[in-house]
């Protein structure tokens, strides 16, 4: 029997199951199979002729339910057609969870057929439809392996990226970096097959608030003559995480009709090793000005973006705003959900917290503790690109890109992860998004 309506999923929260109205038989049924509504169990409940009604899905103690349960559902449904019921508490939330756990890498394999939602009543289907499409396009991009995604086709994606949404392009390449004032970007990228590059994209009215985005771009990171050990280079094809999630974000952005003039600016290159590679103990010139020391060659990131925003600086954006994958410092605080935010502003980083809570993309703001600083001194150039010890990574990283910002009227920097090392609510396994939505709902408070 073929059947022509979607399966109904009912989100029940612990303790709420007997006054879910399910009818009778279901009631029966999910209790004889001790169902609590466990966070993530999915019940299917029989039908009459030996089909299925639908399913059970428990979201856990009201307390702490993530905002993205639906998700959980999502990972775990064969191919078909669902509808959401139950306590949804947020129908958009709810709907976008779904979206998003029903996430599949399929470039290298056989392709399934999609796990698709009908939307329930009150979701807003183009705020659905929009953040789904920036989080896959962020996560197609970080699960994409080197091999496919080396530094030219990388721009190759985003000057596609750029047509679809009619945005103006310009890429400095190889040695036009250097002629072009952008030192540490080039060196950094200048030992690789593929030329390093820097892309700038711009979009919108030129009257309008100008939000300036940078990303990393290190399509991958052997960690250059401090080269990585093999088990921390197997997931390096995510380096250019933060350029991911900031087209991601730029996606959102425009999708929506902000009114902002947008621009994006990506560092692109591979971190690789030859006879042209830089070197520990290197003085780089930057687009700055300042003299920078190189103490450690896997500290790549922090140089290329050191230039990009000094070149975003320049124009004095209302927001200047990095994503990157940049300290495993971050990590060891923190973990891998919950990226530091650190900004020049207190009350836009609040604003970006609470919005984080409140879509499921948290946040956590650290300080730019100007103490540190001295950490990053240097006996011989104007600055240390690491810290001379052992502590702190996370904050003296941010400390060391803060000293390429300042006109931006407000700097905030994403020390993020892009990978889901364990599924969760809305997140499978893989390359991730991180901040994307954090940002584009106070953008859209306050640009709309």
């Amino acid at each position: 029997m073929t059947r022509t309506k979607p399966l109904p999923i009912t989100l029940i929260t612990e303790g709420g199951l007997d006054a879910a109205g399910l009818p009778t038989p279901h009631l029966a049924w999910a209790k004889a199979n001790a169902f609590a509504a466990q966070r993530g169990r999915l019940l299917s409940l029989p039908g009459a002729e030996g089909g299925l009604d639908g399913y059970l899905l428990g979201t856990g103690p009201q307390a702490n339910r993530p905002k993205l349960v639906a998700g959980l559902a999502a990972a775990a449904l064969e191919p078909g057609e669902y509808s959401l019921a139950g306590d949804l508490d947020d129908p958009t939330l709810a709907a976008l969870g779904f979206r998003l756990g029903a996430y599949r890498f399929d470039r290298y394999r056989k392709r399934r057929e999609p796990v698709s939602l009908v939307l329930p009543d009150g979701a807003d289907a183009q705020e659905v439809e929009h953040l789904t499409e920036a989080a896959f396009l962020a996560r197609d991009l970080v699960n994409t392996p080197a091999n496919d995604l080396g530094p030219e086709a990388f721009e190759h994606e985003i000057r596609a990226f750029a047509t679809r949404h009619r945005m103006k392009v310009k890429v400095f390449l190889g040695d036009e970096l250097l002629s072009q004032d952008f030192p540490m970007i080039h060196a950094v990228g200048r030992a690789a097959s593929e030329a390093p590059r820097l892309v700038d994209l711009t979009w919108g009215h030129e009257g309008d608030p100008r939000i300036t985005l940078v990303g990393k771009g290190v399509t991958f990171d052997t960690g250059g003559l401090d080269i990585k050990p093999a088990s921390s280079m197997l997931l390096m094809k995510k380096d250019m995480g933060g350029a991911a999630n900031v087209l991601g974000l730029a996606h959102a952005i425009m999708a929506a009709k902000l009114k902002v003039r947008l621009r994006v600016l990506i560092p692109i290159v591979e971190n690789a090793i030859s006879g042209s590679a830089f070197r520990p103990g290197d003085i780089l010139p930057s687009r700055s000005g300042q003299t920078v020391e190189i103490g450690n060659t896997d500290a790549e990131g922090r140089l290329i973006l050191g230039d990009a925003l000094t070149y975003g600086d320049e124009e004095s954006p209302q927001l200047l705003l990095d994503m990157a994958t940049l300290t495993g410092a971050a990590r060891t605080a923190l973990g891998p959900e919950l990226p530091p935010l650190y900004s020049t502003n207190d009350e836009l980083a609040s604003a970006l917290v609470a919005a984080g809570l409140a879509t499921d993309d948290p946040l956590w703001h650290m300080p730019l503790w100007a103490p540190y600083e001295a950490m990053l001194n240097s006996k011989i150039a104007d600055v240390n690109h690491v810290s001379s010890g052992a502590f702190a990574g996370s904050i003296t990283a941010a400390l060391f890109l803060k000293r390429f910002v300042r006109n931006a009227a407000a700097w905030v920097h994403l020390d993020i992860y892009a990978w889901a090392p364990e599924p969760r609510a809305g997140r499978p396994f893989g390359g991730t998004d991180q901040g994307i939505r954090s940002v584009y709902n106070v953008l859209k408070q306050r640009y709309s």
